[in-house]
């Protein structure tokens, strides 16, 4: 082991437990140091867990238990399996190389960030995040074994999606479902706390749109030919321009 990575175990107050794993009382930070692998196998972490953009194919050695944010961004990682399992703040996976969320731990207090990574489904995912769920950037065609519950904000933007079935039952921030292939709004939860975006989609009727939206509405640049199944209530803007029939109203 070199002298940096001794270096940064006595820093998080890491010691050697009996069956040779490693615990640390404090936050460690292995980021940008070219790893391929951990150079040790962690049992517990108090603190964060920082193993960020490295080249790593691998979670194996990661801790079992993080009491803080677990970062392993910007990595060349396929799957999460050999993660922590207990996860106190937030799970940051996006831009990988990941094609399911298996390995996920089941409930996530902060956000849970897997982004720009090559995932068709959400199997695996999640099924609690306290914070924003992020799942932009990626090859979804279903949104089916996605998180139940959503504390904060649910990103799905620009994906293949042609429906929205699967959707978290409560989301409690904005929903970004827009630059998909919808067809329907079937699927999205009744009440956004948040904004609402379903613009640049294929969108010929708003049913299934949620009933109450108290930000914002964006639904432009779809092909809706009748605002039928629009929210009863928007406490914000209503955006419905390059439609149809806001040209033909206009």
């Amino acid at each position: 082991m070199d002298d940096k990575i001794l270096q940064i175990l006595k820093d998080a107050g890491c010691y050697q437990n009996p069956d040779g794993t490693w615990s640390c009382d404090g936050d460690v930070d292995l980021s940008h140091l070219d790893l391929t692998r951990l150079p040790v196998r962690f049992k517990f972490v108090k603190g964060y867990f920082d193993c960020s953009w490295n080249k790593l194919t691998t979670l194996d050695g990661t801790p079992e238990k993080v009491g803080g944010s677990f970062w392993c961004h910007y990595n060349k990682l396929t799957t999460l399996k050999g993660g922590p399992r207990d996860v106190g703040g937030s799970f940051y996976c996006h831009h990988n190389r990941f094609i399911t969320l298996i390995g996920s731990p089941e409930t996530v207090k902060g956000d849970f960030w897997c982004y720009h990574n090559q995932l068709t489904m959400l199997e695996g995912a999640p099924e609690m995040v306290g914070g924003s769920f992020w799942c932009s950037n990626n090859q979804l065609t279903t949104l089916k074994g996605g998180p139940e519950e959503v504390g904060s904000s649910f990103l799905c933007h620009h994906n293949q999606l042609a429906t929205l079935e699967g959707s978290p039952r409560n989301v409690g921030g904005s929903f970004y479902c827009h630059y998909n292939q919808l067809t329907t709004l079937e699927g999205t939860p009744e009440t956004i706390k948040g904004n609402f975006y379903c613009h640049h989609n294929q969108l010929t009727t708003l049913e299934g749109a949620p009933e109450k939206v108290e930000v914002n509405f964006r639904c432009d640049h779809n092909q809706l030919t009748t605002l039928e199944g629009k929210p009863e209530h928007i406490g914000g803007k209503f955006y419905y321009y390059n439609n149809p029939i806001y040209h033909n109203k206009n």
